[in-house]
């Protein structure tokens, strides 16, 4: 369109000098709640001394989930995320793997529902990315599904933007969303693309198996999706600049979805 002891010194300070691994570290208050929530695997917490408010549940939840946690100040949670808002804390979560585009069906089969995915064209920035999982969480989408290349995947700053609802919806990463796409249609999902010049987003039906490809705000969807899609569904634009943020955007097509299904 997320009293220090002696011994922790040396673990923070090699923290520092590394970046946050992808979907490993979850940073800020909602994200780590819901990692909690969702039982994966927490092997350690780092929390900001003399932290107040939700983080004092938090703690009592580690205690009592027996989690080991450091405590240490704001700069040096700030220096290990590399400026990612923390809310002072970060997780150090078990390894969340992506999902195949079986598991998307087999989502959608055991909710006794008819498919219903979105495909993310080249999101790179990975705070849009977090948003828009947040969206597709919330409208009850199977899965989202990302490429590889020239897009943000689920990185720290992705998992803190989705507050949390990267823990609960299947991401699924692949090659070449063009040949992704042929699958999706030959296993009857029809396709919609999100793109100017296409029919009113609202003037549309949604029944059935469906994927949405949505698009970076600089590029949009790209030209071969936007061929291969059966509809192009646009959103009016009133005012003077030609695009959503694509999470706002997502939003919308999402719960219009919803009406129809």
């Amino acid at each position: 369109m997320t009293h220090m002891k002696k011994s922790d010194t040396s673990e923070n300070c090699a923290s520092v000098q590394s970046p946050l691994r992808e979907g490993n570290w979850v940073c800020g208050r909602n994200a780590v709640m819901e990692l909690f929530r969702s039982g994966r695997t927490v092997e350690k917490l780092y929390v900001q001394k003399d932290g107040e408010g939700s983080l004092k549940k938090i703690l009592f939840l580690a205690k009592e989930k027996k989690i080991p946690v450091s405590h240490t100040d704001k700069a040096k949670l700030t220096a290990m995320t590399g400026g990612t808002f923390h809310q002072g804390v970060i997780a150090v979560a078990g390894q969340k793997e992506y999902a195949s585009l079986e598991d998307l069906f087999r989502i959608a089969e055991e909710r006794g529902e008819a498919p219903f995915f979105v495909l993310a064209d080249g999101v790179e920035d990975p705070h849009n990315l977090g948003a828009l999982i947040r969206c597709c969480e919330g409208a009850g989408v199977h899965g989202i599904i990302i490429p590889k290349a020239h897009a943000a995947g689920l990185t720290a700053t992705a998992w803190k933007a989705s507050a949390g609802a990267a823990e609960h919806l299947a991401v699924c990463r692949v090659s070449n969303l063009a040949q992704t796409l042929e699958i999706l249609k030959e296993r009857g999902l029809w396709i919609y693309a999100c793109e100017a010049d296409g029919q009113p987003y609202d003037k549309v039906d949604y029944k059935g198996p469906i994927a949405i490809i949505l698009g970076s705000e600089g590029f949009g969807v790209s030209r071969l999706l936007k061929e291969k899609s059966d509809f192009v569904v646009s959103l009016p634009m009133r005012g003077k600049v030609n695009s959503l943020n694509v999470s706002c955007a997502g939003a919308i097509i999402l719960y219009e979805a919803i009406k129809s299904r």
